[in-house]
């Protein structure tokens, strides 16, 4: 990935900022973070297709039973799904630490800089899966994640699991379902035989309030 592909101003909205302008000193450090994580961290992902079926709130697949109104509600019309890993490596981590101890304001910013890193990598993959799905005529859903809704985070165990993260791409899982390295996503992206037009963001990012599979409600 490259500096280019990071927006400043999607880390300045994970700074609080909204329409807020930040001034040049906060906009010259927020460069600076996405530098040094850029220069430092090793990005990995990992994904693999599975059939599945909806039933009620009810999402099943492989020997998996997901229970999810949200989720299920996301892969309506889905007869397949994609389970999804991608991570920055340890070395943000490690930045982090550093600068807690040395200097808290660039730890908040380096914190905001790396979640924007990772976000943008999952775009960056996402558009690749797109791209392969075309050739079949079919279309992906936008990323769902553990944590989103009622999609409960005890399923990054079974996710984990299925993709081999950690011999693949060095993703584990703590005792309390928190990923490892910390600036990882895991996620569900439905393959639909229709072209919903979705935001790749997902439904934060996207205008259409009224959508059927908007993730909340």
């Amino acid at each position: 990935m490259q500096w280019k592909d990071v927006s400043q101003k999607e880390v300045l909205r994970y700074l609080g900022y909204g329409r807020q302008e930040a001034d040049e000193a906060v906009k010259n450090l927020v460069s600076e973070c996405i530098g040094e994580i850029l220069n430092q961290c090793h990005c990995k992902h990992v994904y693999k297709r599975f059939h599945c079926t909806i039933e009620q709130h009810s999402i099943m697949f492989e020997n998996v039973v997901i229970e999810s109104k949200n989720l299920s509600k996301n892969l309506s019309e889905c007869e397949q799904m994609i389970l999804f890993a991608a991570t920055l490596g340890p070395q943000p981590d490690i930045l982090l630490k550093k600068y807690s101890r040395l200097d808290m304001s660039k730890a908040v910013v380096m914190q905001a800089a790396a979640a924007a890193i990772i976000e943008e990598y999952c775009d960056q993959c996402q558009k690749q899966i797109e791209k392969e799905l075309e050739q079949e005529q079919l279309y992906l859903r936008p990323r769902f994640s553990p944590g989103y809704g009622d999609f409960q985070l005890k399923h990054q165990k079974d996710m984990i699991l299925l993709l081999d993260c950690p011999r693949k791409i060095g993703l584990t899982l703590t005792d309390s379902l928190l990923l490892a390295p910390s600036k990882s996503v895991t996620a569900v992206m439905g393959i639909s035989k229709k072209n919903k037009h979705c935001h790749i963001k997902g439904c934060e990012a996207c205008e259409n309030r009224n959508c059927t599979f908007r993730r909340d409600g």
